[in-house]
């Protein structure tokens, strides 16, 4: 992976993992670095996952691989949540 592609990753990550946590309901108490972090591991998993399908380049829009890294942002959002929350 290059750097452009790092890059990339990283914004795509903080935009996926902003979206999962807007996807989640209620109130997360996680913080933002976890959120992010989240996001970029789902985007990179939810791009491996898109490319396994064949539906990670498609013309146009890639809406079922964002559909894949959102799902994918949420769950990991929503299960970190259950864990801190359980440590309150």
């Amino acid at each position: 992976m290059e750097i452009s592609g790092l890059i990339s990753a990283v914004i795509i990550g903080i935009v996926i993992g902003v979206l999962g946590r807007l996807v989640v309901p209620g109130r997360q108490h996680i913080g933002v670095i976890v959120t992010i972090l989240v996001g970029i591991v789902a985007a990179l998993l939810g791009t491996a996952i898109a490319a396994a399908l064949g539906v990670a380049d498609t013309n146009g829009p890639d809406w079922i691989e964002w559909l894949i890294q959102i799902a994918l942002a949420a769950v990991g959002i929503a299960a970190l949540d259950r864990t801190v929350g359980r440590r309150r």
